[in-house]
């Protein structure tokens, strides 16, 4: 019996020796990467401009973001709040952008984006930091032939750059 009780416990030494030596392995690539469009996604604080360059909404949070598809397609974002349109363009690997006649997720406008580019720390933030600069054309498919131009610097996330 004594000798049944010390087998017994040898087995389960060695099964938790080999558990603990097989439970730390590393199996390939832990790295999960980015998305196609992670240079070109963030907030971004933007300024709206009318055809004659007047701004009409200044500071305006909008976002960039990654589609599900992962496959060169980006968001734009205004989250409803001047223009309310959130339509999905497609990339370039040198940071331009565009769409023609886009489906406007937040209402039933097509919105066509033109001459739309992410220029590296071409921006300065409110807090003097160099930062990414985005900039693009709008014509919505209510107004055709009007052109709304935007344009802004990424959001740094540091308390003295928000607006």
């Amino acid at each position: 019996m004594k000798n049944l009780k010390l087998n017994i416990s040898r087995v389960l030494v060695a099964i938790l020796v080999l558990t603990s030596f097989v439970a730390c392995d590393e199996v390939g690539d832990n790295d999960p990467g980015g998305t196609s469009v992670k240079a070109l996604a963030g907030d971004w604080f933007i300024t709206i401009s009318n055809s004659s360059g007047v701004a009409i909404s200044e500071h305006d949070l909008f976002s960039t973001y990654n589609t599900a598809a992962n496959d060169g397609g980006l968001w734009l974002d205004d989250h409803e709040a001047v223009a309310e349109f959130k339509v999905k363009v497609m990339t370039k690997a040198d940071g331009t952008f565009s769409a023609s006649a886009s489906a406007n997720e937040y209402n039933s406008r097509t919105v066509n984006i033109t001459e739309g580019k992410v220029e590296k720390k071409a921006a300065t933030s409110l807090g003097g930091h160099k930062v990414d600069k985005i900039t693009f054309k709008a014509e919505f498919s209510d107004e055709p032939g009007v052109i709304y131009s935007y344009e802004g610097h990424k959001r740094t996330g540091f308390a003295e750059d928000e607006y």
